[in-house]
């Protein structure tokens, strides 16, 4: 079901057509990952639409006194063919205020984030082929304090799935599960349960790893803290998971999502040895790794 047009967005809505047609300059950013941009460059009388192209995976946009529209165009550098096979998520900032996000294509809206929407550290998904982006200011008495601002990831659907699953989010992982995440996962580590940080509003647990053994990490996510030298670091996962501190050592595994760390496989450290020892031994093993 397809969101009316709002007020005002009709002669939004055709100078998008007309942008469409190649009728308009595009604004390219900076760096071709990031967009900064402010709405002062429009002319008072006039309700301008915007092009923007960027051309990474994962990036930022941040309209400041927002007046008029952005078109942004999520281009990576992959093949036009596998474009079908990824997902777009967006989070907008916290004190994002100012423009409606909607999902345009061939010229027709869906709304997908409104102004004033609240929802703290809420992700939106949604397939690349189902359209791009068209972010339109709303009427405001006072431009001056809103900033429009959200992060972009654009992933594969398997990943994405993972991330956002709705069945069953929090049941244990089969073995062969296991022995994949540990093959596909962006961290790997051998580690304890020190604490736990519940936040209700967010309706998300962080939990407070000590890392025994670091297998791989793609970001920093855990660092040497302190004089003791020990690896420390925090892992998202859903509330509803009731993740408890405990005795023992687990094996975290998971995918970086907007720069947080975001739980996937975690079986304790013995039932993971036992499971690559079994799938060694009749060479069935998707990868190698040292699980002493």
């Amino acid at each position: 079901m397809r969101s009316a047009p709002a007020a005002g967005l009709l002669p939004l809505l055709l100078g998008l057509r007309l942008l469409l047609g190649g009728g308009a300059a595009a604004q390219y950013s900076s760096d071709l990952c990031n967009w900064k941009g402010s709405g002062l460059t429009h002319e008072s009388h006039k309700k301008d639409v915007e092009q923007v192209y960027l051309r990474c995976s994962e990036g930022s946009i941040e309209w400041m006194y927002p007046t008029g529209a952005l078109i942004v165009n999520l281009r990576p550098n992959t093949s036009p063919a596998s474009y079908k096979h990824l997902t777009v998520c967006i989070k907008p900032f916290k004190d994002s205020a100012g423009a409606n996000i909607y999902l345009e294509k061939t010229g027709e809206l869906k709304l997908l984030v409104r102004d004033g929407d609240r929802s703290p550290s809420k992700v939106y998904c949604f397939s690349y082929d189902q359209g791009g982006l068209f972010v339109e200011a709303t009427p405001q008495q006072d431009i001056s304090r809103k900033i429009t601002g959200f992060q972009y990831e654009l992933m594969s659907k398997g990943v994405a799935s993972d991330l956002h699953t709705v069945s069953a989010p929090c049941r244990p992982c089969s073995d062969t599960e296991v022995l994949l995440a540990v093959c596909t996962s962006d961290f790997v580590i051998r580690g304890s349960i020190q604490d736990v940080t519940n936040e209700a509003e967010e309706q998300e647990s962080i939990i407070h790893v000590g890392v025994n053994k670091l297998y791989r990490q793609k970001s920093k996510v855990f660092q040497l803290t302190g004089e003791s030298g020990n690896w420390r670091g925090q892992i998202k996962t859903l509330l509803e998971c009731g993740v408890k501190p405990g005795d023992g050592d687990f094996l975290f595994t998971g995918r970086m999502h907007f720069g947080e760390a975001r739980l996937g496989c975690a079986p304790r450290f013995k039932d993971f040895q036992r499971m690559y020892k079994e799938a060694k031994d009749k060479g069935l093993n998707p990868c190698e790794i040292g699980p002493d």
